[in-house]
Formats: C-alpha cells, sequence, structure tokens
C-alpha cells in the first residue's frame, strides 16, 4: 500500500499537480451537488418520501447543532452540514474498489481543519466584534494571552490529525488483511469501517461545532 503521505498524480495543470485524492474530492462535490439538486427540486408542503427522508436528515443536524451551540442552528447548517456530508461520503468512497478515500491523505483532511479554523473567527468576529472578540483570547488573564493561542492552533491540528488518522488506518488493516486473507476475509472489517466512516465525520462535525460555539461565545472555549 501506498504511503497515506504520498499521493499519486494523474494529470497537470499547468504547473499545478492534481492528484488522485483531488480528482475523487472533485467527484464528490459533483455528486453531493447533484444529489442536493435533485432532493429539493419540486418541494411540496405536503412531503413525499424523498423529501421527508431530506427533512429528516436536516432536521437532524440542526438539532444537533443546536444541542451544542444553545442557539439557531440554522445559520451554521450550510457550513456544518455540508463537512458532515462531505466527510461521510469521502470516508465511505475509500470502500469502492480501486478508490482512496480522500480524507485517509494528510492535506484533505488539512484543508478541511482550515476551513473550521477560517469559519470559526469569521463566525466570533460577527458575533462579538473585533474588541471584544480579540480581548477575549486575554481571559481570564493577560498572561494566559499565549497559552490560548497555542489552544487555538493546537485544537484545529488535533482535528486534522484525528480524521486522518483513523480513516488512514481503516484502509490500511483492510488492504493488509486483503492482500494476507483474500478479498472475502475483509467483509466484515469493511462492514466496520462503514461505521467508523460515519461515526468520524459527525465528530468531526461536532468538534467543529464547539470551536465555532466557543468563538461565538455560547460554548466555554
Amino acid at each position: 500500500m501506498a504511503s497515506p503521505l504520498v499521493s499519486a498524480e494523474v494529470f497537470h495543470l499547468g504547473r499545478l499537480v492534481v492528484t488522485r485524492p483531488v480528482v475523487t474530492t472533485w467527484a464528490i462535490m459533483a455528486v453531493l451537488t447533484l444529489a442536493g439538486r435533485w432532493a429539493t427540486r419540486r418541494l411540496r408542503p405536503l412531503p413525499d418520501r424523498r423529501q421527508a427522508v431530506l427533512e429528516l436528515l436536516v432536521g437532524g443536524i440542526v438539532e444537533q447543532i443546536e444541542s451544542v451551540l444553545r442557539k439557531d442552528g440554522r445559520r451554521y447548517l450550510p457550513l456544518l452540514g455540508t463537512l458532515f456530508l462531505f466527510i461521510m461520503v469521502a470516508n465511505l468512497s475509500g470502500l469502492i474498489p480501486g478508490v482512496e478515500a480522500p480524507t485517509a491523505k494528510i492535506e484533505t483532511t488539512a484543508a478541511l481543519a482550515l476551513i473550521v479554523f477560517v469559519a470559526a473567527h469569521a463566525y466570533g468576529l460577527g458575533a462579538r466584534g473585533p474588541k471584544r472578540y480579540l480581548a477575549s483570547f486575554a481571559e481570564p488573564k493577560l498572561f494566559m494571552l499565549p497559552l490560548n493561542l497555542l489552544s487555538e492552533l493546537t485544537r484545529h491540528f488535533s482535528l486534522m490529525v484525528r480524521l486522518f488518522g483513523n480513516v488512514m488506518s481503516g484502509e490500511f488493516v483492510i488492504a493488509m488483511v486483503a492482500a494476507l486473507a483474500g478479498l472475502l476475509v475483509p467483509i466484515p472489517l469493511m462492514a466496520l469501517e462503514i461505521l467508523v466512516g460515519v461515526v468520524q465525520a459527525y465528530i468531526f462535525t461536532i468538534l467543529a461545532t464547539v470551536f465555532i460555539g466557543a468563538a461565538v461565545g455560547s460554548v466555554e472555549r
């Protein structure tokens, strides 16, 4: 199995190297976009089965957001809902023969953690204003400023490493078992990997929600 720190090159766009995880990410984005357009077309006051499933999914995500933030979660739904769906599909894509899960590559999880980092601070600045938000890093005393800044960086770093490590290790174990014992033996492990992929998407999204809550002041930093 190739190193998770090395991505296979597919083609070049000028000097830009496009790797296999990038192509897979583009494919997942396209699939989710088309699925979203199909699921939201012809919405009705009296929902059919498709619309009922969609409303159940969206309502569940909003409920989880509000249980953490203790405020209206619809403002944060586009970001956090998209993160959950993308990470879940990306995690499970590795079960398709010949496809490497993008989240098994460090650059993908780094990009996701960076999105959360930027979004959390943007929400914090918008909710509390620049002066109050920046002053919050010096609480409860000014000497805590360096520690709070370091904590802000390390917790987003851990967000990146946690997702990468769990998805990468799952793919590695399945590949090793398949190489040593044949194709049928890893099936129970693949079933477990489905559960792990969904749980890891949920954990990443909940942690992102907590970080945003800390930034807007609804959750203890």
